[in-house]
């Protein structure tokens, strides 16, 4: 994206905030994400992304990657070619690590992905995620149930581990029970499950959940702690999106909250729900 932050944008730079080397692969370059409802620009070949991948193995740096994080595919053919660079590092480096943020749709949208991309998310690319980082909506696409309250909640997350994934983080959540002025993410592996809450914040922008899903792999990679993992991204994004409402502006503020991306002045803490 060359304007505004939304996939590898809003994603990279957070990354590089805490300290984390990135070798960035894009398979779009746009004037703008597609929320402005024109932009200009192209969608890459999974031709294009697979000589990328190669052109990095070929530098020989394959072993000092601790992991793999994707996003908004705009093909099925992108998604095999970012699964086969998976496979690719996991030859070289067996632990390393897969976050797959699972880009379909949202709760008010609907599924706004190419037909075919949501059966890939949930037969291909989750089951091979070490975490798996769904919305609201997403999650109940990838499991099945309608998630209203906390054993709906549960039921659907262990069904999405059961495909795979080591750790389901869920974002943009809100259940029956749920404060109107709070929004909440929930953090959950076989040995526990926690969740956060932070104030709503009166934004409509692109991008959080690309940034949550990194900083959350990031923190995780670092401290090997879901709990810690997500407090710190809690509070980070948090941080974003209140620079970017008091700013006023339409595409979140990463450049100037970038110290509380690396230090937010507000911790937010989470609370294990089972």
């Amino acid at each position: 994206m060359a304007y505004g932050y939304v996939g590898n944008s809003a994603a990279v730079f957070p990354l590089q905030r805490v300290g984390v080397e990135v070798w960035p692969v894009h398979t779009v370059h746009f004037s703008n994400h597609t929320g402005y409802g024109h932009w200009r620009g192209m969608v890459f070949s999974a031709e294009t992304v697979r000589e990328v991948v190669l052109g990095i193995e070929e530098r020989g740096v394959m072993p000092q990657c601790s992991g793999v994080l994707s996003g908004y595919m705009g093909d099925v053919s992108l998604g095999e070619a970012i699964l086969e660079a998976l496979q690719r590092v996991r030859k070289v480096v067996t632990n390393a690590a897969y976050c797959c943020d699972p880009v379909m749709g949202d709760v008010g949208r609907g599924m706004f992905v190419r037909t075919g991309i949501p059966e890939f998310m949930r037969n291909r690319a989750v089951p091979q995620a070490t975490i798996a980082t769904p919305n609201h909506f997403e999650l109940e696409y990838l499991s099945g149930l309608s998630v209203r309250h906390l054993p709906s909640l549960r039921q659907a997350v262990d069904i999405v581990r059961s495909t795979g994934p080591r750790i389901v983080l869920v974002t943009s959540l809100v259940l029956e029970d749920s404060k109107n002025d709070q929004i909440a993410m929930l953090a959950a592996e076989a040995s526990a499950s926690y969740l956060i809450t932070t104030p709503r914040l009166a934004l409509n922008v692109n991008g959080a959940g690309d940034m949550t899903a990194a900083l959350f792999f990031a923190h995780w990679l670092r401290t090997n702690s879901i709990r810690v993992a997500l407090e710190e991204t809690a509070s980070a994004v948090f941080a974003v999106l209140k620079k970017t409402l008091e700013l006023g502006q339409n595409e979140i503020q990463l450049v100037a909250a970038q110290d509380e991306i690396a230090s937010p002045r507000q911790t937010f803490f989470a609370e294990q729900v089972w």
